[in-house]
């Protein structure tokens, strides 16, 4: 019977895929949920433009990030974190006391559709945000910070140092 090795095989190789992922839940990182205190939020333009922004950017914009069960699964939670902390690498809406050298570009991710990602929101549907919501938010993102394009906004972030 030719069949029996090849599904002795495939049994085998389920059982090291199995094994392998009960020992990745040994590695650390990705893993460590606590948010860093909110310091200071921007001058919104409106309680609608942070609304939209909680809804949309908030889990990897901030110190607010609502961690999801699969946080805690590896290697999925080494893909979480580094999404999260290169989030808040780019823009923090938590941390408004220090240069936020992304927030005039906010509005044109949003307006391009870069921002949220479509891997967020296949599992974040209260991110999706319809084609009114996007131009609320993007028209309150320019009125708060700007754009990339030289617009005005309200604030820009600074440094504790100034």
């Amino acid at each position: 019977m030719p069949n029996v090795p090849l599904k002795r095989l495939a049994v085998w190789g389920l059982i090291v895929l199995m094994a392998a992922l009960v020992v990745v839940q040994l590695v650390p990182y990705g893993r460590d949920h606590t948010n860093q205190p909110v310091v200071a939020e921007p001058a919104w333009d409106s309680t609608q433009t942070r609304a939209l922004s909680v809804r949309a950017c908030f889990d990897c914009h901030s110190n607010e990030t609502v961690w999801p069960w699969y946080s805690n699964v590896a290697p999925l939670s080494w893909l979480v974190q580094s999404h999260i902390e290169e989030g808040r690498s780019e823009i923090n809406f938590s941390e408004w006391n220090r240069t936020q050298k992304k927030a005039d570009e906010s509005a044109e991710s949003v307006r391009d559709r870069e921002m949220p990602p479509l891997y967020y929101l296949v599992t974040h549907p209260q991110a999706r945000l319809n084609q009114v919501e996007k131009d609320t938010l993007v028209r309150g993102l320019v009125a708060t910070f700007g754009d990339d394009d030289g617009g005005e906004g309200r604030e820009e972030g600074h440094d504790d140092d100034d």
